[in-house]
């Protein structure tokens, strides 16, 4: 029996509109302006295959994204999406035990083994944003005047400026990583050098209380800034480029399971649907005055730089 360890996103009411009964599929009315758009060509659910279980990462729940996109899924097609909101690389081990149906991660290294090791049936370029470092306004390092993601860095170990790390395996924690490694910098360990072990929107709030600095996702912390002190220091950097894939759990790895194959499909489907990637490149312009993620369906990584 497949044990479900989720966070269900429940959205009765969203910015896109009052959702409907699950099976219930009728289309938007055009007259009214808070409808979601209408969503064709996505396959929907059959009888006892409704419940489909997304792991993905707390970047896509922090920004607000699923309160948008999932409640438009289950309209669409009738399924009941159960949410696992964690780490990439805790998505990525729940999906790898058939814990998940479908994944949407950002971690390119790791997605790569996860689909080498025959986990998936497929990896999808969905959408991108970008990593920024974030810190107090005063900035007692002086990360302002850095320059890059890695430059950056080099001051925080000298200076020994309070830092903090996700340190959850998480896609954000491993860009982390990988940044300090380039560097030829161990920081674990080091007093100043603080692991928060939670979800980017914890961390967040951790290094603003300890006036401290971290990396984040640009989507996560323009949904969080009203709420701090922090303010973006360092960005533009290439190698803090920010990409997610969705990946259908492969079923063949889990002869006897319960892996909803065909609504991973469609939630895959849905995803890079037209419709929906423009619905994916609108949102948070009305908030914040520039979108949190850029829709990417058909592109290659090599083209985003």
């Amino acid at each position: 029996m497949r044990i479900w360890t989720v966070i269900v996103v429940v959205a009765l009411t969203t910015v896109m509109g009052c959702a409907q009964p699950t099976g219930s599929t009728p289309p938007a009315p055009q007259d009214d302006p808070g409808a979601s758009p209408v969503v064709s060509g996505i396959p929907t659910a059959q009888p006892g295959q409704a419940q489909l279980v997304l792991a993905t990462t707390t970047s896509t729940q922090d920004s607000g994204l699923l309160d948008v996109l999932v409640p438009a899924f289950e309209r669409a097609t009738g399924y009941e999406v159960k949410t696992v909101s964690v780490g990439t690389g805790q998505a990525l081990a729940l999906g790898a035990r058939g814990e998940a149906d479908v994944v949407l991660v950002h971690a390119p290294e790791a997605e790569h083994q996860w689909m080498a090791e025959g986990n998936g049936i497929e990896r999808r370029l969905v959408m991108h944003n970008d990593f920024v470092i974030v810190g107090p306004p005063a900035d007692p390092a002086g990360l302002r005047t850095a320059g890059s993601a890695g430059a950056a860095l080099q001051v925080i170990a000298v200076k020994q400026a309070a830092w903090v790390s996700r340190d959850d395996n998480s896609g954000t924690d491993q860009l982390e990583k990988q940044l300090w490694k380039a560097e030829g910098l161990s920081p674990a360990g080091q007093p100043w050098y603080l692991a928060s072990g939670q979800g980017m929107g914890a961390t967040l709030t951790l290094a603003d209380q300890k006036d401290a600095y971290t990396v984040t996702d640009r989507a996560t912390y323009l949904a969080r800034q009203g709420a701090m002190q922090s303010v973006i220091l360092v960005e533009g950097d290439p190698r803090l480029l920010n990409i997610y894939h969705v990946m259908p759990v492969n079923p063949a790895k889990f002869p006897g399971s319960r892996i909803n194959s065909q609504g991973a499909g469609a939630f895959a489907d849905f995803i890079v649907n037209p419709t929906v990637q423009q619905m994916i490149g609108e949102f948070g312009k009305d908030k914040y005055g520039q979108p949190l993620f850029f829709p990417d369906a058909g592109k290659t990584e090599e083209s985003l730089g």
